[in-house]
């Protein structure tokens, strides 16, 4: 599927996610209570975050705590950008773990479609197929949490159990 058609199907999830869920427009976006529009939601979020820790954690094996750096941008259409450099020895166990990584660095383009209700975020990334396997495939919907400028993403396993926590703060 070429990248136009990608971003129609996303806008057209969107439309219908928005047109079948009674309420969305006005559902809470934070854990405090406080209440948020998806436009709302979608400004919150907006902007360049810097990486305070990533760690991913595969089954029967000890978290791979990344020593490195990122940056993550989400602008007011959806569209993200994240960039993640990975210290050589994390590189090697995070490509173990199913996670794509070249030359040390993890490098995502694409969209994220935001359900409010449900505070996940599902991308739509460019040149990576929506099913496949590891911790930050695309077809894993990324849990959010927002607390002033923390942004926690996780990702979890068929069972519920966290299998990537990042945790971003809103760079100034």
């Amino acid at each position: 599927m070429g990248m136009t058609a990608l971003w129609r199907t996303a806008r057209l999830t969107t439309l219908l996610v928005l047109a079948a869920t009674p309420g969305l427009m006005r559902s809470p976006l934070l854990a405090s209570g406080q209440a948020a529009s998806l436009t709302d939601a979608r400004k919150l979020l907006e902007g360049l975050w810097s990486l305070e820790s990533f760690e991913v954690r595969t089954p029967g094996k000890p978290p791979i705590v990344l020593k490195g750096q990122g940056l993550l941008t989400y602008d007011n259409f959806g569209n993200l950008h994240m960039e993640v450099r990975a210290d050589p020895a994390a590189a090697e166990l995070l490509r173990a773990a199913g996670i794509v990584i070249d030359k040390g660095v993890i490098s995502t383009d694409g969209k994220a479609i935001l359900d409010v209700p449900n505070h996940t975020l599902t991308y739509f990334l460019e040149g990576q197929p929506k099913s496949g396997g590891g911790p930050l495939a695309a077809n894993r919907k990324r849990y959010y949490e927002l607390k002033g400028d923390t942004l926690t993403l996780t990702t979890r396993d068929d069972k519920g159990a966290p299998m990537s926590i990042a945790v971003w703060r809103r760079a100034h």
